[in-house]
């Protein structure tokens, strides 16, 4: 019998059903669903809220954390001043990136891709990458998806930024 700890999505008559799995076992375990009600399913006019402090003055950029309940994705409006260039760093989560406004490029390890509005890009976890705002005039600015919240759940969450960790 599972012990409750283990079996929150279960009820107490599917728990006495359960066998207990070992890796072995991994193909015959079945997810079993629960629906749990969100407290909030909208962030309304993301930007008018502020920027987010520390990230903004540790990035030197504005940064806007989009405030839902997710425990596994999050999603950020941020940018990138005129002529700014990020350090190289790296981390443990993955990053989407949807190009809201500008052009720039992103440095992933070895390669480069330029980009501008309407593009996406895609940072693989761990990979060393940058960024930078190709115009000395205007902002670029994007949206940032990435798994973080997943990975600090499991403690598995690492952030490695040149200038500031070595």
């Amino acid at each position: 019998m599972l012990k409750k700890e283990s079996a929150t999505c279960m009820n107490e008559t599917d728990q006495s059903e359960q066998k207990q799995f070992s890796s072995k076992d991994f193909h015959q375990t079945y997810a079993r669903p629960n629906y749990v009600k969100a407290s909030h399913i909208i962030h309304k006019n993301v930007e008018s809220t502020g920027v987010h402090n520390q990230f903004s003055t540790e990035r030197k950029q504005p940064v806007f954390f989009i405030d839902l309940p997710s425990k596994n994705i999050s999603m950020n409006i941020a940018g990138l001043l005129p002529g700014q260039k990020t350090h190289l760093h790296r981390h443990t989560y993955e990053t989407l990136l949807y190009i809201v406004e500008g052009k720039g490029w992103t440095k992933v390890e070895d390669e480069i891709v330029e980009w501008e509005a309407g593009d996406a890009v895609y940072i693989p976890s761990w990979a060393w990458h940058q960024h930078q705002n190709l115009s000395e005039t205007e902002p670029a600015k994007y949206i940032a998806c990435e798994n973080a919240p997943q990975l600090q759940n499991l403690g598995v969450a690492l952030r490695e930024e040149q200038g500031r960790d070595f």
